[in-house]
């Protein structure tokens, strides 16, 4: 695991040879590709490597000036340090900074080299040098398939909390969004052995179906690019029962973290959950009334619907009592469980969620 520490990095370019004040790297010992599953989401960047609990960073990073000092940095909130010097800090500690950027936001196609990075650590013994297959998810392989693949495939050398990282990703393969999450439930038995399974995927900045058939083949499938948790923030962000607290709008990233914490506004202890099903309902109707539209041709044929993503713990107590509805347990983390199942070689698993 990468040491924990509340000193600065040293500055410099990341190379083969470690500075003063940089952890020393061994190369990595010849013999099996080691596995870990990554999903790099618009919340969470989750990843998994088959032990334990999967591990979460949030989404959200602030590039440090070349004259600013770091905060503390860990594992939770990684400090990456490019080879052309620009720094990055991600996680829970960016809110420090003045200023963020949101993945939730932006373009995480994009943004994929640089996700990965703040999710890698050392092997066992501090190994920082090694090679790696990825599996990667995306909500439209078509569309980004070849962006991402062009992006990973090839050397890294960049540098993580004061250590050195030499990764040469070897190759990569690119899955749809969700199916993670379908395989892990199928493993767990909650998939019936015929008929229909339409998954329900609620994530932070999208929403998107998949209708699959008992033997896994996706038959059709509906992707939107808005509709996930942050539109539901946004228009909480401008209820006057916050705002008028406030002297301005919110900021939907904090309400978005609040969806997991009590419903209250970082540590200001203004609270939306007495009225949080004004703006739950509607946004919770539109969504399943699309579902219906879109598949209503294959509805009798449905014996599972499968509710799963970071979002749905919003809406779970809303589809209790529905024999149809399963919700996933752990639903955060249900798509990086299952992409670490659907690898059959050892292999790193990545959704850009």
């Amino acid at each position: 695991m990468t040491p924990t520490t509340s000193n600065p990095p040293t500055k410099g370019r990341a190379s083969g040879t470690a500075t003063k004040g940089r952890a020393r790297v061994t190369p990595a010992a010849h013999g099996s590709t080691p596995l870990l599953a990554l999903d790099a989401g618009n919340y969470d960047l989750k990843f998994y490597g088959g032990n334990g609990h999967p591990k979460a960073i949030r989404s959200v990073r602030y590039q440090l000036p070349q004259g600013r000092d770091a905060v503390s940095y860990s594992d939770a909130s990684p400090l990456i340090e490019l080879a052309d010097g620009r720094r990055y800090h991600f996680g829970a500690q960016s809110y420090k900074y003045r200023r963020q950027q949101q993945t939730v936001i932006e373009n995480k196609v994009e943004l994929a080299r640089l996700h990965l990075y703040a999710c890698l650590e050392p092997l066992a013994g501090e190994v920082a040098d090694y090679g790696l297959n990825l599996l990667v998810s995306t909500p439209d392989p078509g569309r980004h398939g070849e962006a991402i693949k062009e992006q990973l495939i090839g050397s890294h050398e960049f540098i993580r909390n004061d250590i050195e990282f030499q990764v040469k990703v070897e190759s990569v393969a690119v899955e749809r969004e969700g199916m993670g999450a379908y395989h892990y439930a199928r493993s767990q038995g909650l998939i019936p052995d015929h008929g229909y399974t339409i998954v329900i995927d609620i994530g932070g900045g999208t929403w998107l179906t998949r209708l699959v058939d008992a033997s896994a083949e996706v038959i059709d499938e509906n992707i939107m690019d808005r509709g996930g948790t942050y539109e539901l923030a946004a228009a909480i962000s401008f209820d006057r029962r916050l705002t008028d607290h406030l002297g301005n709008s919110a900021d939907p990233c904090i309400v978005m973290d609040g969806f997991r914490v009590d419903h209250v506004y970082a540590d200001t202890g203004l609270a939306w959950g007495d009225w949080l099903d004004e703006y739950l309902e509607p946004w919770f109707k539109g969504i399943f009334q699309t579902v219906k539209a879109q598949y209503t041709p294959y509805m009798p044929r449905v014996t599972r619907f499968l509710v799963t993503g970071g979002g749905s713990h919003l809406i779970s107590e809303r589809l209790q009592g529905h024999p149809l509805f399963t919700v996933m347990g752990d639903p955060q983390f249900a798509n990086v469980r299952g992409l670490f199942l659907m690898t059959s070689d050892n292999q790193l698993c990545m959704t850009t969620k």
